[in-house]
C-alpha cells in the first residue's frame, strides 16, 4: 500500500517536530520583545503623509528633518508602487495636526530643493477606529475558524469528527503564528494585508489536512482491520510526495512575486508574500506531522483512560 523506501513514522516525529515548533515559537517571542510588533496605522492609529519625489533622498536625513521640525518622531520609507513616494508615518498618538503637516511639508521642500517634493496624500486614523478595525479583523478570522471545524467534524464524523476537526485547526493556528513571527523577524507592518494572509492560510493549509484526512476514511473503509496509529501513519505517507511537490511549486510562485515586489518596490505585494512563505512551509509541516500523529495521541490517551 505504502512505498517503504522513503517510509517515515510519522507518529513517531511528533514529539521532535512541536519541540522544534516550541524552540521557534520562543525565538518569535523574543524577538518581539526584542523588536517590537510594527503595526499599521489602521490597527495602532496614527498618520501616514505620502509625498511624490525625484532623485534620491536619504530615509534617516528626512527623519531628522521632521524631528526637528515638529518635535515628534517619525518613520520614513518609500514606496514606489506607482512613481517614487516619500511616506512619513507617524503610530499611536502621535497623530499630527495640519499646522504639524505644513510644518513637515515646508521642512522637507526646504531640505530637498532639487528633489520636486509634493504632497501626494494624507491619512489620519484615531487609535479608537485603529482598535475597532483590529478587533473587527480578530473576529472574522475566530468565526472562519470555527467555521473551519465545523466543516471539518461534518464531513470527517465517520473517523473522528469535531476532535479531528480540532486538530486540524490547532495545526492552523501555528501556521498562522509562524506567519506572524516572520513578519516580526523582517520587520513587516502587520496591516490589512496580513489579515489576509491569515484567512488565506486557512484555507490553503486546510486543504493539505483534509487530503489526508480524506486518505484515511478510504482506507478506514478498505482496511478496517488496522488500528488508528497505523492508518493515520500508512495514509500520511502515502500523500506526502504530493503535499511537498504541492508546497514546493506554490512556493516558486510565490518567490517569483517577491523577486518582483523586491524589483519594482511593490511594497504591497511584499508584505502579502513574505508572510505566506513562512505560513505555507509551517502548512506543509503541520499537516504531516502535527494534525493526524496528534489526533492519534490524543485517541490513545483515550483507549488508555477507558481501559483503567
Amino acid at each position: 500500500m505504502t512505498k517503504k523506501n522513503f517510509y517515515i513514522d510519522f507518529n513517531k516525529s511528533l514529539k521532535p517536530t512541536l519541540i522544534i515548533y516550541g524552540a521557534v515559537f520562543l525565538v518569535g517571542i523574543i524577538l518581539a520583545c526584542i523588536l517590537g510588533v510594527n503595526l499599521d496605522i489602521n490597527f495602532k492609529g496614527g498618520t501616514r503623509i505620502a509625498y511624490s519625489f525625484t532623485g534620491d533622498i536619504s530615509a534617516a536625513d528626512a527623519e531628522t528633518a521632521i524631528s526637528e521640525a515638529i518635535s515628534k518622531k517619525a518613520t520614513v520609507s518609500f514606496n514606489t508602487d506607482i512613481s517614487k513616494q516619500l511616506i512619513v508615518t507617524l503610530t499611536g498618538n502621535s497623530s499630527l495636526s495640519s499646522e504639524d503637516q505644513t510644518k513637515i511639508t515646508e521642512s522637507l521642500t526646504k531640505k530637498y530643493t532639487d528633489n520636486s517634493i509634493k504632497l501626494y496624500d494624507s491619512t489620519s486614523v484615531s487609535p479608537t477606529i485603529a482598535g475597532t478595525f483590529f478587533a473587527k479583523s480578530l473576529v472574522a478570522v475566530m468565526l472562519a475558524g470555527i467555521i473551519v471545524v465545523i466543516y471539518v467534524g461534518i464531513r470527517f464524523r465517520k473517523i473522528g469528527g469535531v476532535p479531528a476537526a480540532l486538530f486540524a485547526w490547532l495545526a492552523l493556528i501555528i501556521d498562522c503564528i509562524s506567519a506572524f513571527f516572520g513578519c516580526v523577524a523582517l520587520g513587516l507592518p502587520l496591516d490589512s494585508n496580513f489579515i489576509a494572509v491569515i484567512l488565506t492560510l486557512l484555507g490553503y493549509s486546510l486543504n493539505d489536512t483534509i487530503v489526508i484526512y480524506d486518505r484515511i476514511r478510504e482506507n478506514k473503509r478498505l482496511y478496517p482491520e488496522k488500528t488508528l496509529d497505523v492508518l493515520v501513519n500508512e495514509s500520511v505517507n502515502s500523500v506526502k510526495i504530493r503535499n511537498f511537490f504541492t508546497t514546493f511549486t506554490t512556493i516558486l510562485a510565490i518567490f517569483t512575486i517577491i523577486v518582483v515586489s523586491e524589483i519594482y518596490g511593490l511594497t504591497t505585494l511584499r508584505s502579502f508574500a513574505i508572510p505566506m512563505v513562512f505560513g505555507i512551509v509551517s502548512g506543509c509541516i503541520s499537516s504531516l506531522f502535527v494534525s493526524g500523529p496528534l489526533w492519534v495521541k490524543w485517541k490513545s490517551s483515550r483507549t488508555v483512560k477507558k481501559t483503567k
